[in-house]
C-alpha cells in the first residue's frame, strides 16, 4: 500500500462518516442553500482535519506494526507529513468556511440560516474558550506549514517548533468536543473519530512526556569516530547485548546529544559476529551533522532507537538478478548488504551497482567499495561521476534489456530517482520494480 492510497483511504471514510450523518441520520433543514453550504463545509473541514491531526499523532509514535503494509517506517513518516499538510490545509479551509459567514448575511440575508445545532450539553460552557483555541492554532499550524516547507529554515528551529504539535493537537480536540454536533458523537462520525482522538491525546502525551520509541531505545558508548574526505564521519557505538539486532540495509534514530534530540541514520554495518556494535556514516548535510566530527568523542553515551525500515535486499533461492543504485551517502544501505554478502559467502543472484558521485577519484568510498565488489565476485560496480552521469539508458542494458532484472534498489537524491524512472519508462522498462527508502523525515 503507497502513501496516496492509505490517506486516500482514510480521507474516503471521513467523508463517508460525515455525508451519512449529514443526509441519512440527520437530513439538512429547509435553510438556504448557501448557508446550508456553509454549514455542511463547516463540518467537513472540521472533521477531515480533527481526524488527520489524530493520524498524525498516531503516527508520530513510530507504529512499528505498519511498516509491512506501508513498506518501512521511512513510508509512514512520508504519511505522517502529508497527513499534517492536508490536515493544516483542511484546518485552513475551516476557518475560511467560518469567515464565510459575514459576506453571506449581505449575499442571503440572515432569513434561511439554520439553526445552531445542539452540542455536548457538559461543553456547552467552554463555547467561547474552544473557539479562540481553534483559532489561534490554526494560525500556529500555518506558520508550521509555512517553515516545514521552507527548506531552508533551520532543522534545529524547525525540531523545537515541531515538539508544540502534541499541545497545538489537544486543544483542537477541545475545540472539536465543545462544538461539534452533538449527534456526531452516536453516529458513524463519533464511531470514527472518538477513538482516532482518544488514541491521539494518548500519544500527545507520550510525546510530551518524551516517550515515543522509548521501548526500542538502547543504551551505549561511542566506540571511535574517524572523520573522513568529503564530509563524512565514521561512528562507531557499541550498545551491547541489549541490542535486538538488525538487518542490513535498515537505520536507527540516534541521539548523540538529547538537547538536539534524535536523527535518523542508516547503518553501514551489516549483523557481525560482535553483538551490538553498530556503525554509522554520516554526512554533514546540515548544521548539526557538520558539527558532529567536532563534538562527538569515543566513551561518550548514546542512545539509539530501532532497528527501523524495509530496505532490504532478497536473499531467496529464487530471486533474480538485481541492479542498485546508489547516490552519494546513499551508499550506506548497500555497503551493509555488501558487508551481509561477504559473511554469506557471496551468497546471493548477479548485481549491477551503480555508484554516482560527483567526482569518481575524490570521492573516499569509491576504493572501498570496489574492494568489497571485487571480492564478492558476483556485484558488477560501476561509477558515475559529473563526466559520465548515470542515465535511464545505463540502466536498461543486458539483463534489463532482457527481462531477467525485476527489481531496482534506489537510495540517493529524489531527483534523481524521478529522473531515472521517467528515464525507464519512456524506454518501456516501466514494468520493473522500483524500490526506494523515502529519507525525509522532515
Amino acid at each position: 500500500m503507497n502513501t496516496r492510497t492509505a490517506l486516500g483511504g482514510f480521507l474516503l471514510a471521513l467523508t463517508g462518516a460525515w455525508a451519512i450523518d449529514a443526509f441519512l441520520l440527520q437530513p439538512p433543514s429547509a435553510a438556504a442553500w448557501p448557508w446550508l453550504l456553509r454549514q455542511q463545509t463547516l463540518y467537513l473541514t472540521g472533521v477531515w482535519a480533527i481526524g488527520l491531526m489524530s493520524l498524525i499523532m498516531l503516527l508520530a509514535l513510530r507504529p512499528t506494526w505498519l511498516e509491512g503494509p506501508l513498506g518501512g517506517m521511512d513510508k509512514v513518516y512520508r504519511l505522517h507529513k502529508w497527513a499534517g499538510i492536508f490536515a493544516v490545509g483542511a484546518s485552513g479551509a475551516h476557518w475560511l468556511a467560518k469567515l464565510s459567514s459575514t459576506p453571506l448575511k449581505a449575499f442571503a440575508g440572515t432569513d434561511g440560516r439554520p439553526a445552531r445545532d445542539a452540542v455536548l450539553a457538559v461543553m456547552e460552557g467552554s463555547r467561547g474558550l474552544a473557539k479562540d483555541l481553534g483559532e489561534w492554532t490554526i494560525y500556529a499550524l500555518l506558520i508550521m506549514l509555512a517553515i516545514t516547507l521552507w527548506r531552508r529554515f533551520p532543522y534545529h528551529a524547525w525540531r523545537i517548533a515541531h515538539r508544540a504539535m502534541p499541545v497545538a493537537f489537544l486543544a483542537l480536540v477541545l475545540h472539536t468536543l465543545a462544538l461539534a454536533p452533538a449527534y456526531y458523537w452516536t453516529g458513524p462520525t463519533g464511531l470514527l473519530l472518538v477513538p482516532l482522538m482518544a488514541g491521539g491525546v494518548v500519544a500527545a502525551l507520550l510525546s510530551l512526556a518524551g516517550r515515543v520509541g522509548q521501548r526500542r531505545r538502547v543504551m551505549g558508548r561511542v566506540v571511535s569516530v574517524v572523520s573522513q574526505p568529503g564530509g563524512i564521519v565514521d561512528v562507531t557505538c557499541d550498545l551491547g547485548p541489549q541490542w535486538p539486532g538488525h538487518r542490513a540495509g535498515q537505520f536507527a534514530f540516534v541521539t548523540f546529544d538529547r538537547g538536539e534530540g534524535a536523527h535518523p541514520f542508516t547503518i553501514a554495518s551489516a549483523p557481525g559476529a560482535t553483538p551490538g556494535r553498530l556503525r554509522f556514516k554520516i554526512k554533514a548535510l546540515g548544521d548539526y551533522t557538520r558539527r558532529l566530527a567536532d563534538t562527538l568523542t569515543p566513551g561518550q553515551a548514546v542512545a539509539v532507537e530501532g532497528p527501523y525500515g524495509r530496505f532490504e535486499q532478497p536473499l531467496k533461492a529464487n530471486a533474480g538478478p538485481q541492479v542498485w543504485v546508489a547516490g552519494g551517502i546513499g551508499i550506506t544501505p548497500f555497503l551493509a548488504w555488501l558487508e551481509d554478502r561477504q559473511a554469506r559467502a557471496g551468497d546471493g543472484a548477479p548485481v549491477w551497482l551503480h555508484y554516482c558521485v560527483r567526482d569518481a577519484q575524490a570521492e573516499p568510498m569509491v576504493d572501498a567499495v570496489a574492494q568489497r565488489c571485487q571480492a564478492l565476485g558476483n556485484v558488477t560496480l560501476q561509477v558515475h561521476d559529473a563526466r559520465h552521469r548515470l542515465t535511464a539508458a545505463d540502466l536498461a542494458q543486458g539483463a534489463v534489456a532482457a527481462g531477467r532484472v525485476a527489481d531496482i534498489w534506489f537510495c540517493g537524491p529524489t531527483g534523481l530517482s524521478a529522473s531515472l524512472r521517467r528515464g525507464l519508462r519512456r524506454l518501456g522498462q516501466g514494468g520493473v520494480r522500483w524500490h526506494q527508502e523515502a529519507f525525509d523525515m522532515r
